[in-house]
């Protein structure tokens, strides 16, 4: 696997593979890989020719009491991982490299629809970090194709949307999300979770499979079936962040009359913030056609 640290170098290469007419797909990463970041690569590696995965930990995107200089740098274990599914090339940038006019003088990337609800709401600022930095790499790798997790929900709604405003090139793809045996959404936030909250854990996915199931059934009173999942959570010691029943492309609060919907939540645990989400079609009836 080739890493590259420069922007030069890394368009050189990726210059030299589409001379050769191969098709490029690319995974961004903030690092600290799991399973769920490996199962992005080998998606990308049926998607095209060439995988190329970046590393870069977004300050953009952290929040004013969220620990930047903390999150977990583990380069020597990604790249591993990495060589071990055989990924083509890492973009692995210093700070300087992506913001080379400092932080404050930025160009900032905003998508005005779906970023202050949910993790929005939590999270002030944090999407148009997301949206900037990714606008960014995209104008770096220039990918025909990009894999994002389905785990944030969100973010891939997001990016979806600025790539179609802003007429990018790229086709979006989704890969489903990674789980533990025991349903539990994998994520790096893991870790943080006690070893007495990790069997309670999992209530955040069975809460929203239930309000799924309910919906499945015929039940259409979305908003109290909201507030008896969160109910679930908190009976288990976990303080509810969001828990909301979506159409799927708005993120609007879901309407009966809505086909494509997705249950999303986040809860807190004593030291991280765990998000989850189940997308899910309906059948509409007569009357709601």
């Amino acid at each position: 696997m080739h890493v590259f640290h420069h922007i030069e170098s890394v368009r050189k290469a990726l210059q030299q593979a589409r001379s050769e007419s191969k098709r490029i797909a690319f995974v961004p990463t903030m690092g600290n890989l799991h399973e769920g970041h490996l199962a992005l690569v080998r998606q990308a590696q049926q998607a095209a020719d060439v995988v190329i995965v970046s590393i870069f930990v977004n300050r953009l995107q952290f929040g004013l009491n969220e620990d930047w200089d903390k999150y977990p740098r583990t380069l020597e274990q990604d790249i591993a991982k990495l060589e071990a599914v055989n990924c083509d090339m890492l973009f692995y940038p210093e700070e300087q490299e992506i913001y080379p006019n400092g932080m404050d003088e930025q160009t900032r990337v905003v998508v005005p629809t779906m970023t202050d609800v949910l993790c929005g709401a939590s999270r002030p600022d944090h999407f148009e970090g997301v949206t900037t930095v990714v606008s960014k790499l995209f104008n770096i790798v220039q990918p025909d194709v990009a894999v994002f997790g389905l785990k944030d929900f969100q973010q891939l709604a997001v990016v979806r949307r600025m790539a179609e405003d802003l007429c990018m090139p790229v086709e979006i793809q989704a890969a489903p999300i990674a789980r533990e045996d025991d349903g539990l959404a994998r994520s790096s936030r893991n870790r943080y979770i006690s070893e007495d909250e990790r069997p309670r854990a999992t209530v955040l996915y069975q809460s929203l499979k239930w309000l799924k199931a309910e919906v499945d059934g015929g039940n259409l009173a979305f908003r109290e079936l909201e507030q008896e999942a969160k109910a679930r959570i908190e009976a288990q010691g976990f303080r509810v962040d969001y828990l909301k029943l979506c159409e799927a492309h708005s993120l609007e609060p879901a309407a009966e009359d809505d086909a494509e919907l997705c249950v999303l939540g986040a809860m807190y645990t004593s030291a991280a913030r765990l998000i989850d989400n189940i997308a899910f079609s309906r059948a509409l009836t007569e009357q709601e056609l």
